[in-house]
């Protein structure tokens, strides 16, 4: 079998894509794999209930908790960016929403020189993911390891349908169908209640596996170099000690849109005159990593409604009671549910392209500024905001010192560019337009925030500034491509026996919530890895 340190494959991060290369890549029982997380194992409750996301939010234990640098067009604003610390990653700690994007962001990762990459091409590799309740149809399968499933909405969502319908917006049942636009209920991946990420998916059956190895709380130091420049170890801190074990096929980082980058700088594959201000010696120089990372923007409008909502089933400590029996006993109700109505919607009108997704949240609450748990407002509210579809600004990752345990400065630029600002405008106006509906004006006692000075362009993108935060859809940082830092084959430009599986690979991000395809492009990835053999 080998020395304990010695492995066919090392995968460097058990979220949502490490934890199916674990699996995928052990299938077979002739790799001995090694998966390393730097977070803890996921044992919490929290974990398994959908709606325990909240409660995640600034879990020091479960959560990277990581800031932006200061984001010049948001007012300065440092935004706050969760990423999951723990087996199954940001995965384990998201919202559940279950969207692919747009058959165009694909074609798109095609066209910027990676075959093989285009929505006919990945299709099948969506499929091989999931078990929809809609069975085996041309777009879906019964069969795959996530459970997708669609919960019933809360009564006061009828009233955002309607005055999407009042504006002449058609009604989608399949956002993972035959096309994107229109709204709708969203998709999300739990199985009898319970968040079905890939971690309870993929990586706990396999962990059953006696060539798998899972080392929790083991945080990658370095990728190691042969003098021909092919990734041959890792250095590992586990429990303050150092250790190194040996990959003899390849290792796979699949860290995250934040830590892939800074791993692989950390490394010596990076900009040359970054590493040398930090005293890394170069392996390669690649001013590609850490570039072009994009994210969506959010923008939130918040509602007091005049009928009961979600605030009302859990206001008072006795609701909550109930709420906690009702899922321990049955795995049903509120705190087995998350946001489910939206949709995606053209702001130039019906028949425009699709450029902005809207979510209905029939919650109203607060972020608090100093962090912690959401606050539920004390009254019936609802919440509705939009995040446009396909951004064009392009940020950065940049380790901030040779330590792995200095954050990285991540700049994702929001709205550095005019497109960017004429969208956020666009967005802005047609929220308005909705709440302006009868459909939502009736079931409205008043906006509480925010309450726009004035209705001009101007006033809209300074609401807009002041407002906004993240979705937590961070990705293209090692972008897949001919100028990027990894080949169509996830390979890393300059070295070898190095790949880069997660969502910091995309080329550009994708219209919709990214876990369903970053989770695809590890089942892909796992195929591309097997058939190197």
């Amino acid at each position: 079998m080998g020395s304990m340190t010695e492995f066919d494959y090392i995968v460097i991060g058990a979220g949502s894509a490490g934890c199916i290369l674990a699996d995928r890549l052990t299938e077979s029982g002739q790799h001995r794999v090694l998966l390393l997380e730097a977070g803890a194992a996921d044992r919490s409750l929290w974990l398994r209930m959908p709606l325990g996301f909240a409660k995640l939010y600034q879990h020091p234990k479960y959560n990277w908790r990581y800031s932006t640098t200061p984001q010049a067009e948001l007012a300065n604003q440092q935004v706050y960016t969760p990423r999951g610390k723990v087996l199954g990653g940001s995965g384990a700690i998201n919202a559940l929403v279950y969207v692919r994007g747009q058959a165009g962001d694909f074609d798109d990762w095609a066209a910027q020189g990676n075959p093989g990459w285009a929505y006919d091409d990945l299709l099948p590799w969506f499929k091989r993911l999931e078990s929809h309740p809609l069975g085996d149809t041309c777009w879906h399968s019964s069969s795959g390891k996530i459970r997708i499933t669609r919960d019933p909405v809360h009564p006061i969502c009828q009233a955002f349908f309607a005055a999407c319908a009042s504006l002449g917006y058609a009604s989608n049942d399949d956002f993972n169908g035959a096309q994107l636009g229109g709204y709708g209920t969203y998709d999300i991946n739990t199985r009898d209640g319970r968040r079905d990420s890939s971690a309870s998916a993929y990586l706990h059956p396999a962990m059953r596996r006696h060539n798998l190895t899972v080392k929790t709380r083991a945080l990658a130091e370095r990728i190691l170099f042969d003098e021909q420049r092919r990734a041959s170890g890792v250095d590992v801190l586990i429990g303050g000690q150092r250790q190194r074990f040996v990959a003899r096929r390849e290792i796979i980082l699949s860290a995250g849109a934040v830590a892939s980058p800074q791993l692989l700088q950390l490394s010596g594959i990076g900009d040359g005159a970054l590493l040398q201000r930090h005293q890394i010696p170069l392996i390669h120089h690649a001013p590609a990593v850490g570039r072009k990372l994009q994210d969506h923007l959010c923008t939130s409008f918040y509602f007091r409604a005049n009928r009961p909502t979600m605030n009302d089933q859990i206001r008072h400590p006795w609701q909550q009671a109930r709420a906690a029996l009702q899922y321990w006993v049955k795995r049903r109700g509120l705190l087995a549910t998350t946001v489910k109505a939206g949709g995606f919607f053209s702001s130039a009108g019906p028949d425009g392209p699709l450029d902005m997704q809207l979510y209905f949240n029939p919650l109203s609450y607060t972020l608090p500024d100093n962090g912690g748990t959401p606050r539920i407002q004390p009254y019936s509210g609802y919440t509705l905001f939009f995040s446009p579809c396909r951004p064009s600004s392009r940020g950065s990752i940049q380790i901030s010192s040779a330590d792995i345990h200095s954050a990285p400065h991540i700049d994702p630029n929001y709205l550095a560019t005019e497109q960017d600002r004429h969208t956020a405008i666009a967005g802005a106006r047609l929220l308005r337009r909705l709440a302006a509906t009868p459909a939502l004006t009736q079931v409205t006692a008043e906006q509480t925030a925010p309450r726009p000075n004035g209705d001009d362009d101007a006033s809209l993108l300074q609401f807009v500034r002041e407002q906004s935060g993240s979705v937590y859809h961070l990705c293209g940082s090692c972008a897949m491509g001919r100028d990027g830092v990894v080949n169509s084959q996830l390979q890393v430009h300059g070295v070898t026996a190095l790949r880069v599986v997660d969502a910091s690979v995309f080329p550009n991000i994708t219209s919709g919530n990214i876990n369903a395809p970053t989770m695809m492009v590890a089942e892909r990835a796992a195929g591309l890895v097997l058939d190197a053999g």
